[in-house]
């Protein structure tokens, strides 16, 4: 196996253990600890509230496992700050949001809160999303700066932080580390 086979590899079960470890324990355990999956009546007494609930909680667990692959197979490493990619990520729901991977897990959040009828997953969410704020405006930013440079600044400039745009980003061919020719398969 070459070695961006081993790096690939290397990073794709790094950020398989990471999924586990960081989303699955604050959107899985946590919320399953909270509530134990017992639902009560639907908020605001609305059976589509819970409706809702289940598409948020898809949305979110799809977005996950797609960006974290895209972390391992494009970026070369792992959305965990002790293993970061190699390269800077700007392909998928990346073309649309800098944060896709916070949004997927406050989603997911806010779905089982959603979906069970506990305010309680609410306020979790949205304590969830708060505390990301703060970690990516005072930490993250400022070290994806750091490592990329312009590619990164080039990135922020077009992308918002945490509201979509409404069509995607495509990034110049210098920018994400992928020749453009293998880029083109991951732009779907």
């Amino acid at each position: 196996m070459s070695e961006y086979g081993v790096r690939r590899t290397r990073a794709a079960w790094g950020s398989a253990l990471y999924l586990v470890a960081a989303p699955g324990v604050l959107a899985g355990f946590v919320p399953w600890w909270t509530t134990r999956w017992n639902p009560r009546p639907p908020l605001l007494g609305l059976e589509l509230t819970r409706a809702i609930g289940v598409l948020l909680i898809v949305a979110g667990v799809l977005e996950l496992v797609d960006s974290f692959g895209r972390f391992a197979l494009q970026g070369l490493g792992t959305p965990a700050p002790f293993a970061p990619a190699r390269h800077l990520v700007v392909t998928g729901a990346y073309r649309y949001v800098r944060n896709p991977m916070y949004l997927a897990v406050a989603a997911a959040i806010l779905g089982q809160g959603l979906l069970l009828g506990d305010w309680r997953l609410i306020l979790y969410a949205a304590l969830f999303w708060l505390a990301c704020h703060m970690f990516v405006v005072s930490y993250e930013e400022p070290v994806l700066l750091k490592t990329f440079g312009t590619e990164y600044e080039t990135f922020r400039a077009n992308v918002r932080r945490w509201i979509p745009r409404v069509k995607p980003w495509r990034a110049p061919p210098a920018i994400g580390g992928l020749p453009p020719s293998s880029r083109d398969r991951w732009l779907r």
